[in-house]
């Protein structure tokens, strides 16, 4: 299906409040340092990958990259207005660390840290809470020379990182997350290519997921004895991006094809995190490709180092088969085929499914497999925006969505599920990666000409709707004795 006709989707909406949300529950917006900053080689930063890449032909839509972005270097405060605007209490944005730790190698770079102390001081002036990623894919160009995720030195370099950045800032940031979405850094960066460093070596890039599994469990350790020996409030997590695995039909071949997505996609990350073991099944089927994870004594403890929280970013569910379209089981390497099926289902501008249902079996079977409370860090979708004539952007696909996977969230609060908050992805349109400024994910509109920002309808929707439930849900939890 093309996405530039999807199949109808977007409904009228007004703001309402959402049963089943507490008054307590936390929303946010979020946003990655890469994609917003600009100021590439200012203040000291040096180049990530992700500069790199940007410069290698056809690897960019448009040959385009973030040296300016949205330049929230220099505009950080009109953007924690934005914030504090649409009343969501919680910001959720990284540290750049070539610009903290430039080179990933040595002392901090003061000038780096200066501008996130502003950042920390608007939030503050604003009663905005913090939510920082440590590591949103910029590794610094550095390390990835010196062989990246995929060597083990990289993770040692992390967990320094991480020991740095909460020296500087941990009085004044409680909510700490070591990676964003491994899976992408390890299987786009170094298995497909389609992302930075742009590598296509898939042992390699096996050998990344372990070492930034590794990474993580060694900066949860400095980050907890720090905050213990400071005596600094700590709630820490890991980021992972996680969809739903459905067979196409119930036959043996489909059900095995969706166990080994989801090993490849959840359980080589959740099940050493929570349980502190990889899964034997994805270990043997890693196998049959010529990889391994390269463990050593202690590892696994480091990793299963005990989280707070689990960061859950959720774009879609895939319906899975494990034959070829022509019925094959095997696949022209001679390995068991696991094959996305292609629904007729509304689409996103990324050619991504809708499935906002998926998200509620997602953090429903989270909390049955694992028990670790959960946070949806990240939702929403690039969709083709029209500026009015009256400079309105009238989004009512993106305000749809929003709307629909929040009552996904809800549903699965309803089912026992331990979600505490919902963050929007993302706070401004950005550079998004391979795509270049091609496709719009904010709730809020950059001209990237001018620079100006402009909140579109869904934007005032998520506002009025935050709002709305929180009001419910405070009157939901008074007792008659406290009644006015």
């Amino acid at each position: 299906m093309n996405p530039d006709t999807p199949r109808p989707y977007a409904r009228h909406l007004t703001p309402r409040a959402v049963p089943g949300l507490p008054a307590d529950f936390r929303w946010g917006v979020a946003t990655a340092a890469y994609q917003i900053e600009g100021a590439a080689a200012e203040d000291g930063r040096t180049p990530s990958i992700w500069d790199t890449y940007c410069r290698v032909p056809g690897m960019v839509v448009g040959g385009e990259n973030g040296d300016v972005a949205c330049d929230h270097y220099h505009r950080m405060p009109e953007d924690v207005r934005i914030i504090e605007e649409l009343g969501v209490g919680t910001y959720r944005f990284s540290l750049a660390w070539p610009r903290v730790q430039p080179g990933g190698r040595g002392p901090a770079n003061a000038k780096g840290l200066d501008f996130y102390k502003r950042l920390l001081d608007e939030l503050e002036a604003r009663n905005i809470t913090p939510w920082v990623t440590l590591y949103h894919w910029d590794l610094p160009q550095e390390l990835e020379d010196a062989g990246g995720w995929p060597a083990r030195d990289t993770a040692l370099r992390f967990a320094d990182y991480a020991a740095l950045a909460h020296e500087a800032l941990g009085d004044r940031i409680e909510h700490w997350t070591t990676l964003n979405e491994p899976w992408c850094s390890a299987m786009l960066g170094y298995a497909y290519g389609d992302q930075a460093p742009g590598r296509t070596d898939f042992p390699a890039a096996i050998r990344a997921v372990h070492h930034l599994l590794l990474g993580h469990g060694l900066a949860a350790r400095r980050l907890r004895g720090a905050a213990a020996a400071r005596g600094h409030a700590l709630d820490l997590g890991i980021t992972l991006n996680l969809g739903t695995a459905t067979p196409e039909t119930d036959s043996p071949e489909d059900a095995a094809a969706c166990r080994r997505a989801d090993g490849m996609g959840r359980r080589l990350y959740l099940d050493p995190l929570v349980r502190g073991a990889y899964p034997q099944d994805v270990v043997d089927d890693l196998a049959l490709r010529g990889a391994e994870l390269p463990v050593e004594d202690g590892d696994l403890d480091a990793i299963a180092t005990p989280i707070d929280v689990l960061g859950v970013n959720f774009y879609r569910g895939t319906l899975f088969s494990g034959v070829t379209e022509d019925g094959s089981p095997l696949d022209g390497d001679g390995l068991p085929v696991t094959r996305g099926v292609e629904r007729d289902l509304p689409r996103t501008a990324m050619d991504w499914e809708i499935t906002p249902t998926a998200l509620t079996d997602l953090l429903v079977g989270l909390e049955t497999e694992y028990g670790v409370p959960t946070v949806v860090t990240e939702n929403g979708a690039a969709f083709h925006d029209t500026v009015a004539e009256d400079g309105r952007i009238h989004d009512a696909d993106r305000t749809t969505y929003l709307a629909d996977h929040i009552d996904a969230v809800a549903a699965a609060r309803a089912a026992g599920a331990d979600v505490r908050g919902y963050f929007a992805w993302s706070l401004l349109d950005n550079f998004e990666w391979s795509y270049g400024y091609d496709k719009r994910f904010g709730i809020v509109r950059v001209d990237y000409d001018t620079q100006a920002r402009t909140l579109k309808d869904s934007a005032l929707w998520y506002r009025d709707t935050i709002r709305l439930t929180r009001e419910s849900g405070a009157r939901d939890t008074r007792t008659p004795d406290t009644e006015g």
